[in-house]
């Protein structure tokens, strides 16, 4: 814990640190806390001491014996002093002198290697040395204490965990999805006024391609529509590595509620898009093709989500996700064109060729 009296008055650093006290003596646990110029109560109430100075460990061992190891150098707390306070100031070159008590020794400055020097000489010193150099013997450990697992918790537990996370982001961002309905509801209103069926001519076959017309923009509309998702997973993606790296969870934990979740988003941008446009438009009035379109543009919907996710997962910052999102785009737009049957490419390509040598003779 890294300097948790920030802020707090000392009477409530007192009951925090008596609390933790309380809780590290009845579970049988370890805290090591990081504090500056806690109180001389606050202070009394810790079982071992470890000071720092300029990277150095200068003290490390119970707190009852710090003083005693200062005095062995030379250095004395006054009478009045609180402990925290001399050993912040006992290694500081302009707070040094004034603790010094062999008055028969001229006193010179020793800096904190010297310290860690001395310490490391001391009875104390060569115990911890000690400790630290005998093998770990695991045999003599509780079982509970070793890791058996990657993840601290169940694979269901990581999937509800990270499900709750982002129904909680979604909730969050409640205006972006407001918002895209309300798009997508305005370009339905767009598409079907452009493509209405009683002033849209049909019944021959080169006015199919009024129809073919609707049906590519109804999906490039409903494909696009999910391009947020682009940005979505840029911002987040910092925090998923970090995390992942942590072993917090594993990538499919992240992933997988991100698709659950959007599947609703999906139905219901589908829905409006099919329900304003399908019939006004004229298509099939046959209900069985009804649902076939609609399930078509659920899964086009899907689709985009996760394409414009695995664009942001490949380019990791916001300018080359950009540019690999508006380079998909233009394939979509060169190879999603309208369909043309073989024979009559084969005539375009005839005139093609004989447009380019007339005007090349």
């Amino acid at each position: 814990m890294d300097e948790i009296s920030t802020g707090l008055d000392s009477s409530t650093t007192y009951q925090i640190v008596t609390y933790m006290k309380q809780m590290v003596h009845i579970m049988d646990m370890t805290m090591i806390v990081s504090l500056l110029q806690p109180s001389p109560e606050t202070f009394e109430l810790f079982d071992d001491i470890i000071l720092l100075s300029e990277g150095q460990i200068v003290y490390q061992g119970p707190r009852v014996y710090v003083l005693e190891f200062f005095e062995n150098v030379g250095f004395k707390c006054p009478e009045r002093k609180g402990v925290a306070d001399f050993l912040q100031e006992v290694t500081s070159r302009k707070d040094q002198e004034q603790y010094w008590f062999k008055k028969d020794e001229p006193y010179r400055f020793i800096s904190a290697p010297e310290f860690a020097h001395l310490f490391s000489r001391s009875l104390l010193g060569e115990a911890l040395s000690h400790d630290l150099e005998s093998n770990y013997e695991k045999t003599s450990v509780h079982p509970a204490a070793l890791v058996k697992e990657k993840y601290g918790i169940s694979n269901f537990d990581l999937l509800r965990v990270n499900l709750a996370r982002e129904w909680l982001l979604m909730k969050r961002n409640a205006f972006l999805y407001i918002f895209k309905t309300f798009q997508i509801t305005v370009m339905s209103i767009f598409a079907f006024t452009v493509f209405f069926r009683t002033t849209m001519k049909s019944g021959q076959l080169k006015d199919g391609g009024k129809y073919m017309g609707a049906l590519f923009f109804s999906l490039l509309t409903v494909m696009f529509n999910g391009a947020a998702e682009l940005a979505l997973t840029v911002m987040r993606l910092p925090v998923f590595f970090k995390q992942r790296d942590s072993l917090f969870y594993p990538a499919w934990a992240f992933a997988l509620p991100i698709w659950l979740l959007k599947i609703p988003i999906s139905v219901v941008e589908s829905c409006i898009w099919i329900l304003m446009t399908y019939y006004t438009i004229g298509f099939a009035p046959s209900v069985s093709r009804f649902f076939k379109q609609l399930l078509a543009y659920i899964c086009v919907h899907q689709m985009a989500l996760c394409l414009f996710r695995f664009l942001a997962s490949l380019g990791r910052i916001q300018v080359v996700a950009s540019a690999l999102g508006t380079f998909t785009l233009l394939l979509v737009f060169v190879f999603g064109g309208f369909i043309v049957a073989k024979g009559e490419k084969l005539n375009q390509i005839r005139l093609i060729i004989g447009d380019i040598y007339a005007s090349c003779c």
